[in-house]
């Protein structure tokens, strides 16, 4: 991998991990106009979405300490609460992980990875464009709340499928205030992200890791970073605005034009 194809492909991971448009759908459109297969190794993949956790952890570091704070009060306050509600959000991708991890790796790798993003495409730009007619009914996530926005984001392991795209939206459309999903969709994912990677450390094998030099992943995570804080920040204020449905036309556009090509 070279040193511009890893710029790119940190960009990309950094922006898309946040912006409603899929991750994963981007990467793989992003490895086909490439033509990088080592975009598939296992230190890249670490070392990008690290980058993207190091930003989510800077832009809630505040909220995050406060958390910690009232866990460690060892009250069922406000704080404690809210942690059990991301813990309940994690039950259906834990599921996932455990039980078909390997199923959805599969995904990854068939043939027609291109056709299955473009259509994963369009469903995230309808899930995303249901949220213009939604109506907030001004309420903090609930736990129940919290399992459903968790069933977003277990489906959203297909390639194609926003998980900051369709938590967000499934939580606009239970009626939660845009603010509080926002900051609970990309609260909910920092333990997902990282057990993914431990459970990737244990099982793969880094013996092929050396095609990828320091530089690259240097650039890699410097580039996932800096485009990652920039897009949480801007993404927060974009919910605050009711502005997904813009975000909801280009998926169309982009699936569309994935499907045609594919």
């Amino acid at each position: 991998m070279s040193w511009i194809e890893a710029l790119i492909l940190g960009l990309v991971q950094g922006l898309t991990e946040f912006l409603p448009v899929s991750s994963s759908g981007h990467l793989e459109i992003g490895k086909h106009l490439l033509g990088v297969e080592a975009s598939d190794n296992l230190t890249f993949t670490v070392v990008v979405h690290g980058a993207t956790v190091l930003s989510t952890l800077i832009v809630f570091r505040k909220d995050i300490a406060r958390l910690i704070a009232g866990l460690f009060a060892f009250k069922w306050n406000d704080e404690t609460q809210y942690l059990f509600k991301i813990a309940v959000s994690m039950l259906p991708i834990a599921l996932v992980g455990l039980f078909f991890k390997d199923y959805v790796e599969e995904l990854f790798n068939t043939p027609k990875i291109m056709l299955l993003v473009g259509f994963m495409l369009l469903i995230t730009a309808t899930l995303l464009g249901f949220t213009y007619y939604a109506k907030s009914k001004n309420k903090e996530v609930t736990f129940k709340d919290a399992f459903i926005i968790g069933i977003a984001q277990t489906i959203a392991v297909m390639p194609g499928i926003s998980r900051s795209g369709s938590t967000i939206a499934v939580g606009l459309l239970l009626g939660v205030k845009k603010e509080a999903v926002a900051r609970f969709s990309f609260l909910m994912v920092l333990v997902p992200i990282l057990g993914e990677n431990v459970l990737s450390l244990f099982k793969d094998d880094f013996s092929a890791s050396g095609s990828i030099g320091a530089l690259p992943l240097l650039i890699g995570f410097v580039a996932a970073f800096v485009s990652g804080l920039l897009a949480c920040k801007a993404m927060i204020q974009l919910v605050k605005k009711g502005k997904l449905i813009y975000f909801a036309i280009y998926c169309a556009a982009a699936g569309l034009i994935t499907i045609i090509f594919a």
